[in-house]
């Protein structure tokens, strides 16, 4: 990866064959990782996924909005030549509301059949994440940087 686009592209493919992450999310200063399922939304600019509001992860997100999303990509197949890959997502949780929830729903359903029952429960609740930044690490060597805003990356 040589440039901006090259990063931008390279994330871009990751999350289109990611379906899962860890959500990491700090409450009361204690650090708190979760599971997640994920939905790429919004040119790559944003992460959909849920959780249910009795949760602890719930509660790390209302006090605290800035998380941290990893995708482990040592066994996954980008639509390149299979490489190992870990990619961090850097950014801010925010409960998805009533104008843009049924899209949200909609397009997590779509990527996530199987959360059916989950996602359509009284005590879910629909975040999406807005991306600041993503580290992209291919090797001990090779780290890499994607500023959502950096114009060069465009």
């Amino acid at each position: 990866m040589s440039n901006q686009i090259d990063i931008k592209e390279f994330v871009e493919d990751a999350l289109q064959v990611s379906r899962f992450a860890v959500l990491s999310t700090e409450g009361d200063g204690q650090p708190h990782a979760s599971l997640i399922a994920i939905t790429p939304a919004g040119d790559y600019r944003q992460m959909i996924f849920a959780t249910y509001r009795g949760t602890r992860k719930y509660r790390n997100l209302v006090e605290n909005s800035k998380v941290a999303v990893f995708i482990d990509g040592r066994d996954m197949v980008t639509s390149g030549p299979r490489e190992s890959f870990v990619l961090t997502a850097l950014g801010n949780a925010e409960e998805i509301e009533n104008a843009e929830h049924n899209e949200a729903l909609r397009a997590h359903l779509e990527r996530h059949p199987d959360l059916e029952s989950f996602l359509r429960s009284a005590d879910c609740a629909l975040f999406h994440v807005t991306v600041g930044a993503y580290q992209v690490v291919r090797g001990i060597d090779d780290v890499r940087w994607w500023s959502i805003d950096d114009p060069a990356a465009t």
